[in-house]
């Protein structure tokens, strides 16, 4: 018996995108434990919507609905869906051009590690940035700094440790 014409459209334009939407799910919403759920009602309403009138973009509707689901079903479980929905900007989720998983999760990453870096002492924020933003060696930070080559491999060792934890908390709790 050949496939629907239904299955068929399921197969080519969402099946493919069912690990990376569970990825970005887990990603964005680390409380919440019905992913499979989430994602088998998005493909529930994406086919809806579907039958419908055709999709232009079937990816960016099935991560706009999936995106839209956990919301909800955070905002019931707790009131943190507000504040990941803040996260999360919508133009992300609906660019089809672009990997939606890759760029919405390297904003994030971004942004907890510009966080994880303005949280650390000034001197400590100064030589990791130079490390890390310049490109500088340990030796031409000291020399800029007047500092010992000693206290700015400590210093690395304090920024490079405190923003791990920061990024660790993170992920641990789904907020800094």
């Amino acid at each position: 018996m050949p496939d629907s014409e239904e299955t068929l459209w399921f197969n080519k334009h969402l099946l493919p995108h069912s690990e990376k939407l569970k990825a970005w799910l887990l990603s964005r919403f680390p409380d919440q434990r019905d992913v499979e759920d989430i994602v088998q009602e998005s493909y529930k309403r994406t086919l809806a919507a579907h039958d419908k009138r055709p999709l232009r973009s079937p990816k960016s509707f099935l991560f706009t609905i999936a995106r839209n689901y956990a919301i909800n079903a955070s905002k019931q479980a707790d009131t943190r869906g507000e504040k990941l929905l803040a996260k999360i900007p919508e133009s992300d989720v609906l660019d089809d051009k672009a990997d939606v998983f890759e760029a919405v999760a390297t904003k994030q990453e971004q942004e907890i590690l510009e966080e994880a870096v303005q949280a650390l002492p000034k001197r400590c924020r100064e030589i990791f940035n130079l490390r890390t933003v310049e490109g500088l060696s340990q030796q031409q930070i000291a020399e800029r700094l007047d500092l010992s080559v000693n206290t700015v491999y400590a210093q690395l060792s304090i920024g490079f440790h405190k923003c791990a934890e920061f990024v660790e908390r993170f992920q641990r709790r789904g907020t800094p």
